[in-house]
This record gives C-alpha cells, sequence and structure tokens, in this order.
C-alpha cells in the first residue's frame, strides 16, 4: 500500500462527497419560503444534519474497528437516500429525515476516510496531509456552492439540489480504487469493538490530558461557530436584512470558501513547521473576529468577514492533529469518534440555537461564540509559549506543537 496513492484516493473520494454539503445552505431560505417554516422548524431542519452526525459517531467509531471497508461503501449510500427524501418529500417531517440521513451518511464516509488516513500517516508530515485531505473536501463543498450559484434562479431548489449533488456519482468509480489499495478485513472480528484496543492502548504511554481537552474545545468551538455562521447566519441574514437572493447568498460562501481553499495547503504546512498548538491559537482568534463581524456588522463588514471566516476554516483540521499527537494508535478510531461527537453537535447546536433564538435576539449567539473562540484560542498561544520556552532549554528535543 503506497500512503501518497492512498492519500490521493482518500482525497479524490472526500471531495465528490462533499458537493451536497456546500449546496445545502444558499437554498435554505427557499426550502423554508417552500414548506412554510417557522424560523425554529428552519433551524430544526439546518441542524439536523449535525444532530445526526453527532449521534452516528460513536456506533461509527466503534463499527471501523473491523469494518472500515463497509462503512466506506454504506456512507455514499445513505446520503442517496438522504437526497431522496429531502427533494421528493416537501413538508417538514421529510426536510428533517433527509437532513438526518445526509448527516449519517457523511459521518459513516468523512470517518471512515479520516480514520484510514490517520492510521496510515501517523505523525509523519500529518498537519500537511490534513490540510490536503481538507483542501478537497472545501474543493467539493466550493463546487456545490458555485454550481447552485450558477444554475438560473427560477429552477426549483429541488431541482438545483439534485444536480449540485450529481458528482457524488462519481464515487462509485473512486470507492473501487480505495478499497482495492485497503487491507483486506475480510469482515472478522465483532460489529461493534473498542475492548482490544483498550487493552492494547494500556501499555502506551500516558500524553498530556491538557492537549486532549484543548482539541475537544477548539474542535467544538470551531464547529459551533461554522454550523452558526454557514447553515444560518450567512443565508438567513443575506437574506431578510440585506435582500439577497440564491446567487448572492452563495457568492457570499463562495467567497469565504475560496479563503478557505485557498489558505489550507499553507496553513498546514506552518502547523508542521512551527508547531499545531500555535497555528490552532492564530486560527480560533481569526475565527473570533470573523463570528463578530458577520453576526454583527453591516453588508460590507460582513463581506469582510467572510474573508476572515475562510481563513479560520483553513484551520478545521488542526484539532485532529493536535489530538492525534495525544492518541495511542489503538485508540485512533474511537477517539476520533468522540471527538467528532462534540464536532458535530457544535454542528447541531448552532443553527439550531439560532433559530430558537429567532430575530429578537439574533446577535446573542454570535456575541457569544466570538468570546468563547477568543478564549481557546488564547490558551492555546499561550500553551505554545510555554512549551517554546521549555524546549528551548533542551535544543535537542524534537519541536512538537
Amino acid at each position: 500500500m503506497r500512503p501518497d496513492r492512498l492519500l490521493f484516493a482518500l482525497c479524490l473520494t472526500s471531495g465528490l462527497q462533499t458537493f451536497s454539503i456546500g449546496a445545502f445552505p444558499a437554498l435554505l431560505p427557499e426550502v423554508g419560503r417552500g414548506a412554510a417554516l417557522a424560523d425554529w422548524q428552519l433551524g430544526a431542519v439546518a441542524g439536523a444534519f449535525g444532530f445526526a452526525r453527532m449521534l452516528t459517531d460513536v456506533p461509527a467509531g466503534l463499527l471501523m474497528t473491523h469494518h472500515v471497508r463497509r462503512v466506506l461503501v454504506a456512507g455514499p449510500a445513505v446520503v442517496v437516500a438522504g437526497i431522496v427524501c429531502l427533494v421528493l418529500g416537501g413538508s417538514f417531517g421529510w426536510l428533517v429525515l433527509g437532513r438526518v440521513l445526509m448527516g449519517a451518511g457523511h459521518t459513516l464516509g468523512t470517518l471512515s476516510l479520516l480514520t484510514t488516513l490517520l492510521k496510515t500517516r501517523a505523525e509523519d508530515r500529518l498537519a500537511s496531509a490534513l490540510g490536503a485531505f481538507e483542501f478537497s473536501a472545501m474543493l467539493g463543498m466550493l463546487g456545490g456552492m458555485m454550481l447552485v450559484g450558477a444554475l438560473p434562479g427560477t429552477l426549483p431548489w429541488q431541482g438545483a439540489f439534485v444536480i449540485a449533488c450529481s458528482p457524488l456519482l462519481a464515487v462509485l468509480l473512486t470507492l473501487r480504487e480505495l478499497l482495492r489499495l485497503l487491507p483486506d478485513d475480510g469482515g472478522r472480528g465483532p460489529w461493534f469493538a473498542r475492548t482490544a484496543a483498550l487493552a492494547e492502548a494500556a501499555a502506551a504511554p500516558a500524553a498530556p490530558r491538557g492537549t486532549t481537552m484543548l482539541a475537544f474545545a477548539a474542535g467544538g468551538a470551531i464547529a459551533l461557530a461554522y454550523a452558526t455562521l454557514e447553515q444560518f447566519v450567512i443565508p438567513v441574514r443575506g437574506n431578510r436584512e440585506f435582500g439577497l437572493e440564491r446567487a448572492g447568498i452563495a457568492r457570499l460562501l463562495m467567497l469565504s470558501q475560496v479563503c478557505d481553499t485557498a489558505a489550507l495547503l499553507p496553513v498546514g504546512a506552518l502547523a508542521d513547521r512551527h508547531g499545531i498548538s500555535r497555528m490552532l491559537g492564530i486560527v480560533l482568534v481569526t475565527f473570533a473576529a470573523a463570528m463578530a463581524m458577520i453576526g454583527l456588522g453591516s453588508l460590507p463588514v460582513v463581506i469582510a468577514g467572510c474573508v476572515a471566516f475562510g481563513l479560520g476554516m483553513a484551520g478545521w483540521m488542526l484539532p485532529v492533529g493536535l489530538l492525534r499527537t495525544a492518541t495511542p494508535a489503538p485508540l485512533i478510531a474511537w477517539r476520533t469518534a468522540v471527538f467528532r461527537v462534540f464536532v458535530d453537535g457544535g454542528m447541531f447546536l448552532g443553527p439550531f440555537a439560532s433559530g430558537l433564538l429567532g430575530a429578537p435576539h439574533a446577535r446573542v449567539l454570535p456575541a457569544t461564540l466570538a468570546a468563547i473562540l477568543l478564549a481557546v484560542g488564547i490558551a492555546l498561544l499561550t500553551r505554545a509559549a510555554v512549551s517554546a520556552r521549555t524546549l528551548s532549554a533542551r535544543p535537542s528535543s524534537p519541536v512538537v506543537g
């Protein structure tokens, strides 16, 4: 098995699977109008995706201990089932069911791809590999946004969504190559397993507890902020306060996505060179500024905030890299799954809480999240500075994040 070839297959599959994620937010106002949804229902539809991912994370992590090949195949199939429910149902219940199935399918796909990457890469240029993986996912999301924005506004949202999700069909070809590169697990072993991994991990050296806690805090905060902005604040503020339609909302989202995509690989390289903790702290401070600008500012400030949003999102995978430095190899699948519970819990809570707060309290959540992001960012930068001072007294020690 050649890691670089495997990395390419993982990245290509990930990118094709994320077109549907990028396509949905710009259509959210039309979805709400078409089904006559109240604000709380609109937030529930947007947040159902993250809620399903949160519930699926741990079972998927346990399942992948012995059956990662089966999970890789199941993920896209469940996403397709969700798309069908979303476009054919029409009512609130069907919309939620469709988003739930899409969220569960994306969890199966993303977690299996990510676990495979983490197991094969260990700490060898890990941040760069994770950056390449996220780069491909961002290209897919950008592609979905661009397709939605380019289609005629007269086309019903259901048709626009199906067209934007169509690259998912190419996953049938990439999965064949990916499965060929992976060792055959033979389907042996229990469906859900953790005991053996715990036994192997018990002998591994313990990592600092603070590293794990900061990785979880950073991942949850970034996910909560991301989902709040992309799944609710940008489309809803853009439509209601600034009068933007589908194409205008898509352009705002594309601006952040382009900045994210452009910064991903440089951020990964800088993290490899200067340490993950330091780069992650900078990312969180940038994200805090973006949250305040988009959630509280006028349209020109929102546009500038979308640039900062994209730059902050370039560090999306850095908490995973930080967690990996503190995780024994046998626990990668399990601990990554638990980490994803925090991340996907944030992806559910952001838009759902925004819908519950509604227009009268629309600025409460952005202001709160900006403060949280800033606090975690400062904690990471402080930790990185202390670590650098400690290492300077031991020149022969390797540089870690």
